[in-house]
């Protein structure tokens, strides 16, 4: 039989509602065979992450304060759901060896996890699957560096024990036991691994929206729904500010070639976005629309920088790095020609240090001229079928000009896979507008 690990998040676990839905999408389908469960989240406006109220455990501890009634409102909250579900696992004993281990001041990794720990407890009696802990899967050696190879090799040997099986998302463990966390997000690490791990059919991650858009609904009313990207669409979209999976979150799944599946915990009928190989997604997209999606974000200064002859001078794009370095920045793009290179840079990196950084340009380079655009957005429109069809960029232009937006900067990678353009901040929102009018069907 075919096996899908299925991870849900937060939102999806949140209270009695929300496992009641999910006990239903998982029985619907018996491949469904490990889950993976992150802590509960907000049920309702002005409610607390079950993480947050953990993590204000550990603050209320350093600061010498009683921490016994704050950690009864966690307990408090999956003992209502042990009720209403009629549930028979033992949660009593959970919580006094959680409650005298923060007797001993543990770590904040320790006692952020007890959240996926304790819910991963009660799903699983709730589903009569096994409980499965991370902690004994999940590796990290001694400095907290995760360990790929050792992670798969133990969750595959421990899941071949298991038909089913609920496991806590977010964590694992250093060589002397201790636990730790991924960052935020990280039951959708958790999942990825599983999936990896195993070689599933395919790796859903439940949440609460249906996958993702080709822009961001703030700016474009209702845009349509990416139904397929590949994962190098997905990266280049992410890079640009999309609101998507982390990288760390795809990567596992990824080098396995494991397909995953964005899905609403709470519309189970909507398809969701997969994310595939690049010819995978070739295959699926056939007569799509040419674009998948659309991102940018704002705030950046380009400098431009002109020297007569500078395509002979050996080492120049290397000391303008250089620089960067000195100064911790990293730079975006270096759009180039003859003899002129653009460095585009984030406000946010700069710090208010561009003064220091073009005396810096000036002294080490020597340019004929430097001329730097402040206030700049970028915008990618990315998409695999942009380079099998001819006009795309002419498209693009066309239908910025139409909208009045003044392009400052274009910059296309050696893939084809998306097309930079830099237009002032006042522009952003109108130019996505106009880039989703002018390539996506009404």
């Amino acid at each position: 039989m075919a096996v899908k690990v299925a991870k849900f998040g937060g939102s999806s676990v949140a209270d009695v509602i929300q496992l009641r839905k999910i006990k239903d999408i998982i029985k619907s389908d018996p491949e469904r065979r490990y889950i993976v469960v992150s802590a509960p989240g907000k049920r309702f406006e002005g409610d607390n992450k079950i993480t947050d109220l953990l993590y204000l455990v550990k603050t209320t501890m350093e600061n010498m304060l009683p921490f016994e009634q704050l950690f009864q409102v966690v307990c408090d909250r999956y003992t209502a759901v042990h009720a209403n579900l009629g549930l028979e696992v033992d949660m009593q004993s959970a919580y006094d060896e959680i409650k005298e281990k923060l007797r001993d001041n543990p770590s904040a990794d320790y006692i952020a996890s007890r959240g996926e720990y304790l819910n991963a407890l009660l799903i699983a009696d709730f589903l009569g699957f096994d409980f499965v802990d991370a902690e004994g899967m999940v590796k990290f050696d001694e400095k907290g560096r995760f360990l790929m190879e050792d992670t798969f090799e133990a969750i595959r040997e421990e899941l071949a024990k298991h038909e089913y099986a609920v496991i806590p998302g977010f964590y694992g463990s250093l060589p002397n036991g201790d636990i730790k966390t991924f960052s935020r997000g990280g039951s959708d690490i958790t999942g990825a691994l599983v999936a990896g791990a195993i070689g599933a059919e395919c790796y859903e991650n439940w949440t609460d929206v249906s996958g993702f858009l080709m822009a961001d609904p703030r700016i474009v009313k209702d845009p349509k729904q990416i139904r397929v990207v590949s994962y190098k669409e997905l990266r280049e979209l992410s890079y640009m500010g999309a609101s998507v999976l982390h990288e760390d979150a795809i990567y596992p799944a990824r080098i396995a070639d494991v397909p995953i599946n964005i899905r609403n915990t709470n519309v189970p009928e909507d398809p969701g976005t997969m994310i595939v190989s690049e010819e995978r997604a070739m295959e699926l997209k056939a007569g799509d629309d040419i674009i998948t999606g659309i991102a940018g974000s704002k705030d950046f200064t380009v400098v431009a920088l002109y020297k007569n002859m500078m395509s002979q001078e050996k080492g120049f794009v290397r000391r303008i790095l250089g620089i960067l370095d000195d100064y911790d920045i990293g730079f975006e793009h270096l759009p180039s020609g003859i003899d002129t290179v653009s460095v585009v840079m984030s406000n946010k990196q700069i710090n208010g240090r561009l003064d220091e950084i073009i005396n810096e340009f000036e002294s080490r380079l020597r340019p004929d001229s430097i001329d730097i655009i402040e206030n700049i957005a970028q915008i990618a429109t990315v998409g695999h079928m942009m380079s099998a069809r001819m006009g795309t960029a002419a498209k693009l232009f066309t239908a910025l000009a139409e909208a009045g937006v003044n392009i400052r900067m274009i910059d296309q990678g050696s893939s084809e896979l998306n097309i930079i353009v830099g237009v002032e901040n006042k522009d952003f929102n109108k130019a996505i507008q106009a880039i989703y009018n002018a390539f996506v069907e009404k």
